[in-house]
């Protein structure tokens, strides 16, 4: 069976007669009819009876009929995204990230949509969630990574997975002499550190509000840039931090980690994109993400 086979059978159930049915397709009535009766011989079914006027279609025609127009417009839709692909050779992908999704499996995305388009050119760029959102309005990125669930109609976000949130504690501290996963309230004495400074809302913002439902409030508390200053301080032993799991894969000295028995204690992984924006690269970007959470068998939000 082939593709024009499909398409004579839909012209003929179109016109309901055989003549102007070749006649829509520019090709003589006796081809057209040698056309459709291989397609029956071949199904080993009647789809069309013949003696009516105008043409009426089988019990079995209804149902193959039915089944030729999906795939037909499944073909359409496949030359429709090869045409995009075709135009978007040679383009360029600009991706915004904030900077603790490095530690996580961002850098295997990125590596697995290189592999499927290897003709477009990556670009990074280190955002927050706030600046990516005036980014993508801008078109100085076409996706964003970030954790701050910002409401914006003109971005749609893809909410990808949720991170444990873990603490980062100085070497030789107390409470890494305890086991077992710490509680909140074993975070409030000393000093907090937290980031970023700005902008606001920010990780900061989700870490400090964790402590709010739970009625906590840290001793003090430290803003500063972003997680490579705030895990300095920690090795500096100026206090504690909180951070995403994929953070301890950043190995500092001086540093260690500890999980926190909070249900609460978990960071949204978004990808973020312009709303109705038909490039093919954002349906890419997130098989390339399925790919890599399905190889490393990790929980996520995306129904793999």
């Amino acid at each position: 069976m082939e593709l024009r086979h499909l398409r004579y059978f839909l012209a003929v159930v179109a016109e309901r007669n055989f003549t102007r049915a070749a006649e829509r397709l520019n090709m003589a009535q006796p081809p057209l009819s040698r056309q459709i009766q291989q397609l029956e011989e071949e199904l080993g079914l009647q789809l069309i009876e013949r003696d009516s006027r105008p043409l009426r279609l089988t019990e079995a025609g209804r149902l193959i009929y039915e089944q030729a127009v999906q795939v037909l417009e499944r073909v359409d839709e496949i030359k429709a995204l090869a045409r995009r692909l075709r135009h978007a050779e040679n383009s360029r992908f600009t991706i915004g990230f904030v900077a603790s999704t490095l530690y996580g499996w961002l850098p295997e995305m990125i590596r697995r949509y290189r592999s499927i388009r290897p003709s477009v050119e990556v670009s990074l760029v280190e955002l927050t969630t706030v600046e990516q959102v005036a980014a993508l309005k801008e078109g100085r990125i076409d996706v964003g990574f970030g954790r701050i669930p910002l409401e914006d109609s003109a971005i749609a976000r893809t909410l990808l997975r949720y991170e444990a949130i873990i603490a980062a504690i100085p070497s030789g501290h107390p409470l890494l002499e305890r086991q077992g996963p710490l509680r909140l309230d074993d975070l409030t004495a000393g000093t907090l550190v937290v980031y970023p400074k700005s902008p606001r809302p920010s990780f900061a913002d989700q870490v400090l509000a964790l402590y709010r439902t739970r009625g906590l409030k840290p001793e003090s508390i430290l803003e500063v840039r972003d997680v490579q200053t705030a895990l300095g301080l920690v090795a500096a032993d100026v206090g504690v931090s909180l951070v995403t799991a994929s953070v301890r894969h950043l190995r500092r000295d001086k540093v260690e980690y500890r999980e926190i028995q909070e249900e609460q204690a978990v960071s949204p992984l978004f990808m973020s994109h312009r709303v109705n924006d038909a490039s093919p690269e954002i349906a890419i970007m997130l098989e390339a993400i399925r790919h890599v959470y399905r190889a490393n068998d990790v929980k996520n939000e995306l129904g793999v």
